[in-house]
């Protein structure tokens, strides 16, 4: 196994960023990732589906493309099963796959871009239900020492779009493979967002699969693809506020959209921040915000990260202006 050398990442990042890796190599199994970690000239980047990153610049050293696939039940009972899924694994197909296995648990989660690896990195959640809810443990590689571990939940510690991968251990492991416990008893969960009404109107019986129908249905309806406009999804984080600072706001700002959070706490919706700070379908060259989703940044064509980035800073100093409230990027930027 070779590394390429001055290799395009544009199809690689879904903001469509034309950005180069010094080198380049993709393994799909821990025994190539440890020959490509031996040529490897550091620093050492490693790339999943390449939805939650910002390319400012191109890259030094080198790039790793994590293709470990495969989806395997490999303990169940009559309420649960245990799935073990590559870290190389297109989440959305993972999700799918639970559905046609009658298996429940992640149907909320449909339509997240991603790999399977990179979901425990950022505890991904969506319409009430996180990544930690399903999550058994993961198995990763140390870059240094070349040792395999293995993560429970609570060594993952996770948090609103966090973990120890995020953290304290950023840059010291690469995931290799994921390891969740789907329920064959199933509990939907409808109460959050559009679903319920979503499913009013499509007059489908509540299930996993059509839970999973609606949420693709208002992912759709609400975020640009990316295969048509560059773009990362949600760019920043809803921010956490104490509820007597919410309380201030809502006063001044009555229709302010926030949700209890708990521990005398508020999570305000950003997107609604941005939209109301007069973000909402700006355009500058090719770097813009989107017309229908506030909280998401968009490459029209040729933006560079850097253009993407500018905007992005602009939007965090004029809502921290108007509100008091500093956005944080849920996007990687590198």
């Amino acid at each position: 196994m070779r590394l390429l050398q001055n290799y395009s990442l544009k199809q690689l990042n879904t903001f469509g960023i034309d950005a180069y890796s010094e080198y380049f190599g993709a393994f799909d199994s821990i025994m190539v990732l440890s020959e490509m970690l031996e040529q490897s000239i550091a620093p050492l980047t490693i790339l999943g589906g390449g939805s939650n990153i910002l390319l400012t610049q191109d890259i030094k050293g080198t790039v790793l493309k994590n293709e470990i696939k495969g989806i395997t039940i490999i303990e169940e009972d009559n309420e649960v099963a245990t799935v073990r899924v590559g870290a190389g694994v297109v989440w959305h197909d993972f999700v799918m796959w639970s559905i046609e296995q009658h298996l429940g648990g992640i149907e909320n989660l449909s339509l997240i871009p991603g790999s399977v690896g990179a979901a425990p990195m950022q505890n991904i959640g969506a319409y009430g239900t996180e990544l930690k809810s399903v999550f058994k443990e993961l198995t990763a590689l140390n870059i240094n020492t070349r040792a395999i571990k293995t993560f429970n939940n609570e060594e993952c510690k996770f948090g609103y779009r966090q973990s120890v991968f995020k953290g304290e251990l950023k840059n010291q492991f690469i995931i290799c493979e994921v390891t969740f416990q789907l329920s064959k008893t199933h509990k939907p969960n409808t109460s959050y967002g559009a679903i319920e009404e979503e499913l009013n109107k499509s007059g489908s019986e509540i299930s996993i699969q059509s839970i999973s129908q609606a949420v693709v249905a208002i992912r759709q309806r609400k975020l640009p693809d990316p295969d048509k406009i560059g773009n990362s999804g949600s760019f920043f984080k809803n921010p956490t506020i104490t509820n007597a600072q919410f309380n201030t706001l809502k006063i001044k700002f009555p229709a302010i959209v926030g949700y209890p959070n708990g521990n005398g706490h508020t999570k305000v919706a950003a997107g609604w921040l941005i939209d109301q700070a007069g973000w909402k379908g700006y355009r500058k060259g090719d770097a813009g915000v989107h017309k229908h989703q506030a909280l998401v940044l968009v490459n029209y064509g040729k933006a560079s990260g850097k253009e993407i980035l500018q905007l992005a800073k602009a939007i965090q100093s004029s809502v921290f202006e108007k509100y008091g409230i500093e956005l944080v990027p849920e996007v990687n930027i590198i």
